[in-house]
């Protein structure tokens, strides 16, 4: 007779506990969303602070947008006085800390606008974790001299 009712109890227990763990993208803000908009073709960087609410750190793994036909996630250096930029395949988003992608570091390529994207216009950026989840975030366009999401 106990096991009656225990079996139902746990399976209550068990779902209830599937359902609070919460995703990467739900422990992650987005802010400062800037992309750098080049002349002609040129693809454009886009530039955001990430900042992880959550107690276990997140991994962004990619973006894309319904402006863009691609979206990579790059890293650019300097050594020796040689400057570089190289795809990277994620980033890591520690628990309770931040990471910005910024101009001369990590940040997006944004490559074949479907459209002209003009100076002030709203992008639509979707960005990707590493457990699957997505979080939108609203870029705004920045002239190419921009150094920053405020000018």
């Amino acid at each position: 007779m106990r096991l009656r009712f225990t079996l139902p109890l746990l399976a209550a227990g068990l779902l209830l506990t599937a359902g609070v763990h919460a995703t990467e993208a739900q422990h992650v803000r987005a802010s400062a969303a800037w992309i750098r908009v080049l002349p002609g073709d040129l693809p454009a960087g886009a530039y955001v602070t990430l900042e992880n609410t959550g107690d276990q750190a997140a991994s962004l793994r990619g973006a894309h947008s319904p402006n863009y036909a691609d979206a990579m996630l790059h890293q650019s250096s300097s050594a020796g006085g040689v400057s570089r930029m190289s795809m990277v395949n994620e980033l890591a988003i520690p628990a309770h800390g931040k990471v910005e992608l910024s101009p001369g570091g990590y940040h997006l390529m944004l490559m074949k606008a479907a459209s002209p994207v003009k100076t002030g216009d709203k992008v639509k950026v979707t960005l990707s974790f590493g457990d699957g989840s997505t979080l939108d975030a609203d870029f705004v366009a920045r002239p190419a001299n921009a150094t920053g999401a405020e000018q």
